[in-house]
């Protein structure tokens, strides 16, 4: 095999696919990034055996053939070799790698190509979803996973259709996280699926707003297409909760601030924040909302925002990063905040309201 390439092209590309790898050994197939240059393209795998990752890249193919290569090794590379052109020659078991510009030349030992893991192929019928709605699905639930191995059906996004609606949730116990977009009658139903978060990270880094992302949904797994990717994973087995309980009916009172002003605040406020706990205090009166933290042998901060809130006196204990991470993901100025008692669910959502929202369960005061 031997082609050459843009370092920048191939960078990127590598980069992501370093991301898919779980295993740090250097004699592991698993290890190594699957590389096969025909047709002047250069097709790019890698695997952590849940989650699989395949991309093209142009280049100049001048002679046919496929390998692996140690992705952590070969992505260190590619970090350091001046920009331009690269020469990509495999013989036997060995790469060499050369600049056009410098004459600098690696070469690294590779593993036959044969022994790389077959991907699984889709026998299901793929839907299309407009891509920039999916990363936005994927934005607004993909920080509230858990990461409580114990509690595993929570350790993923659900995804399921219900009647005219493709839906989003996510959930740790404490907090939750949904989304709704209108969904094509076309699209057939699907059982409710918990997919990692590990292939809708690598969704959110590497799609663009442009075009229409496919999907489609087996039992045990998912398969992503867009652009020049294709990606899969296994599904995490479980029932995951019924979320629909979760949300409130109703809720008496409505508070609302500027998303940019609370987050200042928050970020402010959070450096003497206890950091087990990380409980923030958010008293509210009308017209004035009191972000601050508990006493502590280090001291205390506290500072006021503007708030709209005509209602009575109140105090609530939250985890900070419950309120600013949904703060974060949102794009609006205004954020509303409703809630009954101060130690009942809040819901958080944007002004005006749209298609998601965060509810948030308090902490005790004391």
């Amino acid at each position: 095999m031997k082609f050459t390439c843009d370092k920048s092209v191939l960078l990127k590309e590598i980069s992501i696919a370093q991301e898919i790898i779980a295993s740090k050994n250097a004699i592991s197939i698993l290890s190594n990034i699957y590389i096969e240059a025909e047709n002047d393209a250069l097709s790019i795998k890698a695997t952590d055996m849940k989650v699989n990752f395949e991309t093209k890249v142009p280049v100049t193919v001048l002679e046919p053939g496929a390998t692996t290569v140690y992705g952590e090794k070969f992505l260190s590379i590619l970090n350091n070799v001046p920009d331009g052109e690269l020469e990509f020659d495999q013989k036997d078991n060995k790469i060499n790698i050369k600049t056009s510009a410098k004459k600098v030349k690696f070469q690294l030992k590779s593993i036959a190509s044969d022994k790389f893991p077959e991907f699984p192929v889709s026998n299901i019928e793929y839907f299309d979803l407009p891509i920039k709605e999916f990363k936005e699905m994927i934005s607004q639930t993909v920080f509230a996973v858990s990461d409580d191995e114990t509690r595993y059906f929570m350790n993923g996004v659900f995804l399921e259709k219900s009647e005219d609606k493709i839906i989003m949730v996510a959930t740790d116990g404490r907090r939750l996280a949904f989304i709704s977009k209108a969904a094509e009658n076309s699209i057939k139903d699907f059982t409710g699926i918990i997919i990692p978060p590990k292939i809708l990270n690598t969704i959110i880094k590497r799609a663009g707003d442009e075009g229409l992302v496919s999907i489609s949904v087996t039992d045990k797994i998912i398969f992503i297409k867009f652009g020049s990717y294709n990606l899969s994973s296994v599904l995490i087995e479980g029932q995951f909760p019924n979320y629909r309980k979760v949300i409130p009916e109703a809720q008496n009172y409505t508070l609302s601030v500027n998303r940019k002003e609370m987050l200042d605040a928050l970020r402010r406020v959070s450096l003497l924040v206890e950091q087990k706990s990380h409980r923030v205090y958010l008293g509210v009166t009308p017209g004035v909302m009191s972000v601050y933290s508990e006493e502590s042998d280090i001291g205390t901060a506290k500072e006021e925002i503007p708030c709209k809130y005509d209602g009575e006196e109140v105090s609530i204990a939250l985890n900070y990063r419950y309120i600013e991470e949904p703060f974060k993901v949102m794009d609006e100025d205004e954020i509303t905040i409703r809630y009954t008692e101060a130690n009942k669910a809040i819901t958080i959502e944007p002004v005006p309201a749209k298609d998601f929202f965060h509810i948030v369960m308090p902490m005790q005061l004391d």
